[in-house]
Parts: C-alpha cells; sequence; structure tokens
C-alpha cells in the first residue's frame, strides 16, 4: 500500500458514512451519489487492505478494522485542519516571531509604545522580539537576516538590501543637573551651554544625533567643549545628573525622570532627532507587512512613512 493512494477526500467520505451507518444518507450530506460513494469507500479498503464495513441491505456497521481506522482517520483530518489554520494566520501575518530593532533610545518617543500597542493587540499571537542597539549595529543585524524591522537614527543609507523610510520627528532639549546656575530659564538658548563641557556619545554609534548637536551648537556660535562620553542616549542622564556636564537630548528622552536632572527647551531653532524604520528591501514576510501597516495607521498624526 502506498499511502499517496490514500487522499484526504476519502478519508472524510469515509467519516461520514462511519458517522451515519448509511451510505445514502452519507452521500447526502456530502453532497454525491450513493455509488460513486460506495466506489471510493470500496477503493480505501482496497488499499488499506482491510475491510472497513459489513454491509447489511439497509444500513452498514463498522468492523474492528474500521472503528480502529476511524480513530486514526479523524486525528489526521483533524491535524491537516490544524495545518491549514496555521499556515493561514503565518500567511496573514497574525502568527510568528516578529525581530524588532530600537537604536537610540527611540523607544522613549510616545509614538513607539502606540505602534506596539496597536500591533499587540492586532496581533496577540506573534512574539515581539525586541533588540535594543546602535544604528550601525541595527543596519548590520537587518542585513544579515537577524532583525526584521529597525527604528533607527539617520542618516542611513539605502542599498540593494536595506530600505529606509522617515518615520518620527522631534525636537531636542537641554538637560541639565537639577542645581545648575541655568535651570530657572525656560527656554534657554543653546550658546548659554557654550562654556559647559557637553556630554556626547561617541559619533560612530550615533553619527546623526552626534552630528546635529554639534553643528546646532556652531550655529550658535560656539564650539562646544566635548567632555564624558556615554555610550547611548540613555546612560547621559545619569551623567548630567552625577555633575558631569551638560547634554542636549530627544525630548522624549525627558520621561527619563532623574532627581539631580532637569530639561529645558531650547530657544529658538533647536536641531531635531529624527527617527527612521528600517526593513530588508527583499523582505517577503506578512509579519513585517503587517507590522508596517500597523505603524502607518498608529502614527499618521505624526506623519508616519512608512510605504
Amino acid at each position: 500500500m502506498k499511502m499517496d493512494d490514500i487522499d484526504l477526500r476519502r478519508l472524510r467520505y469515509f467519516l461520514m458514512v462511519a458517522k451515519e451507518l448509511h451510505f445514502t444518507r452519507a452521500a447526502e450530506k456530502i453532497g454525491i451519489r450513493q455509488p460513486p460513494l460506495s466506489m471510493h469507500i470500496r477503493q480505501l479498503e482496497d488499499t488499506i487492505g482491510a475491510r472497513l464495513f459489513i454491509r447489511h441491505s439497509r444500513s452498514v456497521e463498522l468492523t474492528p478494522a474500521g472503528a480502529a481506522f476511524q480513530t486514526a482517520a479523524a486525528d489526521i483530518v483533524a491535524r491537516f485542519e490544524d495545518a491549514v489554520t496555521e499556515a493561514r494566520r503565518h500567511q496573514g501575518g497574525n502568527s510568528g516571531r516578529l525581530r524588532l530593532g530600537f537604536a537610540g533610545a527611540t523607544y522613549f518617543h510616545p509614538a513607539i509604545p502606540s505602534i506596539m500597542r496597536a500591533y499587540r493587540t492586532a496581533h496577540p499571537d506573534v512574539v515581539l522580539s525586541p533588540e535594543q542597539s546602535n544604528t550601525p549595529a541595527l543596519l548590520a543585524g537587518l542585513r544579515e537576516g537577524r532583525l526584521d524591522v529597525a527604528f533607527i537614527r539617520p542618516p542611513a543609507e539605502e542599498d540593494d538590501l536595506l530600505t529606509v523610510r522617515p518615520c518620527l520627528d522631534e525636537d531636542m532639549v537641554i538637560a541639565l543637573p537639577a542645581d545648575h546656575a541655568l535651570g530657572e530659564q525656560d527656554p534657554l538658548p543653546l550658546a548659554a551651554i557654550a562654556g559647559e563641557e557637553l556630554i556626547l556619545f561617541p559619533r560612530d554609534i550615533g553619527p546623526g544625533l552626534h552630528d546635529s548637536v554639534v553643528s546646532a551648537c556652531h550655529e550658535a556660535g560656539f564650539s562646544p567643549r566635548l567632555g564624558q562620553e556615554a555610550s547611548q542616549i540613555a546612560s547621559i542622564i545619569p551623567l548630567v545628573a552625577a555633575g558631569f556636564g551638560v547634554a542636549v537630548v530627544p525630548r522624549s528622552v525627558g520621561s527619563i525622570r532623574s532627581e539631580g536632572t532637569i530639561y529645558r527647551t531650547i530657544a529658538g531653532v533647536a536641531p531635531h532627532a529624527p527617527i527612521a524604520l528600517a526593513r530588508r528591501a527583499d523582505y517577503r514576510s506578512p509579519l513585517v507587512a503587517a507590522f508596517l501597516a500597523t505603524a502607518a495607521r498608529s502614527a499618521r498624526h505624526v506623519a508616519l512613512n512608512v510605504s
């Protein structure tokens, strides 16, 4: 016997006859005529090499072999239907694992949690695997296939492997030690911190924000006195609180509440901290498509563009 010779249609026919114990009623339920149904059951019995039914003039009954086969056949059909359902859920972006990257404290922007909540609500069976790192590392992760989507800090050049789209934007603010003399002013001209040591992160892990801050200082008429470096944006705040200097950070970083740090709006034109959404250019995952669609709907009020 070849298993290829047994198809799901014949298993379903057999199960209906086993349920009704009557060929004519079973044929009516299935929607075919009785003679073809009887032929299919006979072919199934020939393929298996065992009689499944004892045929009477007005009814049938299962043989011991038929009763045993009924249990196994029902399990096979149920498993197949479960497999189809699971495949369709994945095809629709409703199940699986989505690997998300977050760079440069992008997760502090209020729109990011909003996007995540909306996606989780719409796709509760998708497992989200977050990874926090810097933009260059996340771009490498996308190119190597270790990440699916990443919120990054521009600039990031597109190539044959990557697609990068503007996502969100916010202005930057000045972070000061709580007891700083400039703390009484709000807004505060950027030039007011010309004599302060400026805490920044290394340019190689955040070139966009690093250059934006330095350029803004030059436009305000001074060259910043670069002091202590921080490994990431979030780690700048404890250094400010400890008195190592002042910092210029994205406004959303102000959600990091520290008794030793205060935030002041920059008077005039403030530098900006854009966020972009990056993905592989050749992606085929419906999970990614569903995330991009959810992000577009969730952040429409901030002109999110992920097309």
